[in-house]
């Protein structure tokens, strides 16, 4: 019986399969696989039992039926899996989780699942940005209105909004990469993080062992790999998950239908919008994006809650650690891919966005403002002279350039709102230039 949505609704196999009962094990096998070659390494235990132990360590040998229904007689999931292993491995399996807790096996399998989710994190990232970095490109020199408070602001190009999502990916890009140091670790330190039971020589094997992971190690365990450490993992998807959430509604708002501006890909020919109005273009991924962006935040206090334990650990950690760490990973690659789908197939409506700047003469307040002050007036005074010709333009209808020039007796300049972008452009093209640096030092998985 399937319940939760992730497992039919959300979520991209690719990712889901990283997280999956089978993969976890596979990765808990490949830590005791790499627990037993250290210690043969060092002389704890025979060489031969240990290169046993690490050829039987892989789900071909273990089967997950059999370590699910020594769990149910047991109650204890990893030591189902090391009486399995033990089991299958022979004469060696007494070597077996020597010297080893629990959470020696699952914060270090906790890790290599991150490792390998890191570099699609990462992608996900730069095929986002590959996508903004287009539609800022194209679409650099063209006008648009910009809004504050939802009100008509100022001109802007649509290039420049799109530049600002990319220089927030950017620094996304670069959370990423430095967090992996703290966040990519696993231990190797036993019970209560002392590695009393092989004595000296457990510093040595905790290096040996996460070599060979290619991970880092906590260096001041408890039982447990430091949470704040997921609590900062958790963090940076949430704050990705803001980002997109923030993308998401601006495409939401500029689609409807009196401001019309940009539409999100929408299937004409096959595409139902409503179920009753038949009519209806909806902005459903963009939707769906803010509704996932949320359950992904929701994870964040739950998780800062579970690095709170008693001495060296409790088991409070546990139960919402096994939802934590799958479904926030799980959703912001489902929503980073559903946001790089809605830019790259993103309508542009160049000609609404025209039509709305040039619409509104108000949007060149500021411009009088500093017209007035070449002019000799104070910009205290300008300010005012500008604001009460705006406040009757509002009323009357009249020209603001009218009432200033009949307030004033000045001549003023005639000003097109489309010269009246700023830096708009330099900005884009400098954002588009430091993608493109960054894009060049994109970092792919050691195999592919």
């Amino acid at each position: 019986m399937i319940i939760s949505p992730i497992d039919y609704r959300y979520g991209r196999d690719e990712v889901k399969k990283i997280f999956s009962e089978e993969a976890r094990l596979s990765y808990m096998l490949k830590v005791e696989g790499a627990i037993a070659e250290a210690e043969g390494e060092l002389g704890i235990i025979p060489k031969k039992d240990a290169k046993n132990i690490a050829k039987y360590a892989n789900t071909k040998f273990v089967d997950i039926k059999e370590v699910k229904k020594l769990e149910k007689q047991i109650g204890h999931d990893v030591m189902a899996m090391v009486k399995v292993l033990a089991e299958v491995s022979g004469q060696s399996g007494a070597f077996v989780h020597l010297g080893a807790t629990s959470n020696d096996i699952n914060d270090t399998a906790t890790a290599l699942q991150l490792k390998d989710f890191y570099y699609i994190l990462e992608e996900d990232l730069f095929r986002l940005g590959k996508s903004l970095s287009t539609l800022a490109y194209k679409y650099k020199k063209t006008p648009m209105m910009g809004r504050t408070h939802g009100q008509h602001a100022l001109p802007i190009t649509f290039g420049l909004k799109i530049s600002v999502y990319l220089n927030e990916i950017m620094r996304h890009i670069e959370r990423v990469r430095e967090s992996r140091k703290r966040v990519i670790v696993g231990k190797f330190m036993g019970a209560v993080g002392t590695g009393a039971a092989l004595g000296e020589k457990t510093i040595e094997i905790q290096e040996i062992v996460m070599r060979k992971l290619e991970i880092g190690y906590e260096e001041g365990p408890t039982q447990l790999v430091d949470r704040d450490r997921y609590v900062e993992y958790v963090s940076i998807l949430s704050s990705i998950a803001t980002s997109l959430e923030k993308f998401s509604t601006e495409v939401r708002n500029l689609q409807r239908p009196e401001i019309d501006e940009v539409q999100e890909p929408f299937d004409e020919d096959k595409q139902v919008g409503s179920s009753t109005m038949a009519q209806k273009v909806n902005p459903v991924v963009s939707e769906n994006i803010s509704s996932l962006a949320r359950i992904i935040r929701g994870f964040l206090n739950p998780m800062h809650e579970s690095s709170i334990l008693w001495h060296e650990r409790d088991l409070t950690n546990s139960a919402s650690e096994r939802f934590i760490i799958p479904y926030t990973s799980v959703l912001i690659d489902d929503i980073l891919n559903k946001m790089s789908n809605v830019f790259e197939g993103l309508k542009v409506n160049e000609k609404k966005m025209l039509e709305n700047l040039l619409n509104d003469e108000l949007v060149l307040g500021e411009a009088y403002i500093m017209n007035l002050v070449r002019l000799g007036y104070g910009r205290q005074e300008a300010h005012e002279i500008v604001r009460e010709a705006s406040m009757k333009s509002r009323k009357t209808g009249m020209k603001l350039k009218d009432l200033i020039e009949e307030k004033t007796g000045k001549r003023l300049d005639d000003i097109n709102p489309l010269d009246y972008t700023g830096n708009s452009i330099a900005i884009t093209e400098k954002i588009l230039k430091r993608f493109e640096r960054l894009n060049g030092r994109k970092k792919v998985k050691p195999n592919q």
